[in-house]
């Protein structure tokens, strides 16, 4: 059979996107609603006006390409995911869902039958949170998960909020263009893990995402001159905190489940060589794919960090970035992939997602299914992310099947 779809667009795409914010050793940064996050949105709208697309942004800078179909009465089917990256990331994250969806759409739309439904393309804001620290805030509003408040309000590391970049890049739209109903969601995305790779298959059908929860952690000591002081002496809180972080990597480890805990920002003040640490920062990412797991390892999470300053006779504090419960994906639509990758012949895995994506937000409102496709080595947000070119046209092929079992 076939494929309606080109592979080579997207691969052609894929490369004009990599070469905005791209890093001398490779990878890009191009964090979310900076000049080069702007830069790929002007790209992608350029190609959506070329293909005479319905374009729009929402208030949240979310942006949108509309094929219309034959009966405007029917809710379109949604295809898409996010363009920005986490700082030195890869090139694949994310913007693969964005040009698979461009490029159903547009072999959709060559085919030159008119699709009875119709279609949509988005790319959603801040869906890493590596700039604005809550990750998926956009389509989180969208869920009714956060505020609008809550996003606009966001500050980076410069104080600079979500506001201040959406007005002064001009990418605020009206709020009456949000993503409502909709008949479905799917969303491409790299599986950014090694199962896919493990197992010897092409592509994953997502059964669903694990819940997270994001915390902050502050710990105090005190500040003093580094050669005077003794070392039996001295409020360290940046070894205070290296001890609540190697307490409960040693705890989770020995778990020997599905809880993972990741301390991926790590501060300390006032950060010069010959001055002891009086205050420390640091962040941990802890997941399980239970709910109720999940809430009993954050519970433990705080017990054993509270039991280590009292050991330590240091002051902390605990803040609560982002807490996203496990989701499970539309079943029904599950069992059509499986069914089309059988007819085809695909190699295909039903897995669940070890990250965080869009798609976990909307699917509270709309039904929803994920497709992943390997990460070679098990490599991402890394400039070392990297997949098959015959593995996406093997999952794009895919979404255009079942996209046109939808559309027509």
């Amino acid at each position: 059979m076939t494929s309606p779809i080109s592979i080579t667009r997207i691969r052609d795409r894929h490369a004009q996107i990599a070469g905005i914010g791209a890093l001398a050793g490779g990878g890009v940064s191009r964090l979310a609603l900076s000049d080069e996050d702007k830069q790929a949105r002007d790209v992608l709208q350029q190609w959506m006006k070329e293909l005479n697309l319905d374009i729009s942004q929402d208030d949240l800078g979310n942006m949108y390409g509309l094929l219309p179909g034959r009966d405007p009465s029917l809710d379109p089917i949604v295809l898409g995911s996010h363009l920005d990256s986490v700082p030195n990331g890869g090139t694949f994250d994310g913007v693969l869902g964005v040009l698979a969806g461009l490029e159903v759409i547009q072999s959709i739309k060559e085919s030159g039958k008119m699709p009875e439904r119709p279609l949509l393309l988005v790319n959603f804001t801040n869906e890493e949170g590596a700039r604005f620290p809550v990750p998926m805030i956009s389509s989180g509003v969208l869920a009714e998960t956060y505020s609008t408040q809550k996003m606009m309000t966001l500050t980076d590391e410069n104080h600079i909020t979500v506001q201040n970049e959406l007005e002064r890049l001009v990418l605020q739209g009206d709020e009456t263009n949000r993503l409502q109903q909709a008949h479905a969601f799917l969303e491409l995305h790299i599986e950014q893990g090694p199962v896919l790779e493990d197992e010897r298959r092409q592509i994953g059908l997502v059964k669903g995402i694990q819940g997270l929860s994001w915390h902050e952690f502050t710990i105090w000591g005190d500040a003093d001159h580094a050669g005077p002081s003794p070392m039996a002496s001295r409020a360290d809180a940046g070894i205070m905190a290296m001890k609540a972080m190697l307490a409960l990597h040693e705890w989770v480890s020995s778990l020997e489940d599905q809880t993972t805990i990741t301390f991926g920002r790590i501060k300390t003040e006032p950060f010069t060589i010959n001055v002891i640490p009086g205050k420390t920062v640091f962040s941990a990412d802890i997941r399980h794919p239970d709910k109720a797991v999940l809430d009993q390892r954050i519970d433990e999470m705080l017990k054993m960090v509270e039991q280590t300053m009292e050991q330590e006779s240091g002051n902390w504090e605990e803040t609560s970035l982002s807490y996203m419960p496990p989701v499970t994906f539309h079943e029904p639509f599950l069992q059509e992939l499986e069914s089309i990758c059988r007819e085809q012949n695909f190699s295909y895995y039903s897995m669940f997602s070890g990250a965080g994506h869009d798609a976990m937000h909307i699917s509270k409102f709309i039904p929803t299914v994920m497709l992943f496709v390997p990460s070679i080595g098990g490599k991402s947000h890394h400039p070392a992310e990297l997949s098959r070119w015959e593995d996406i046209g093997q999952a794009v092929q895919l979404m255009h099947e079942w996209t046109t079992g939808h559309c027509y």
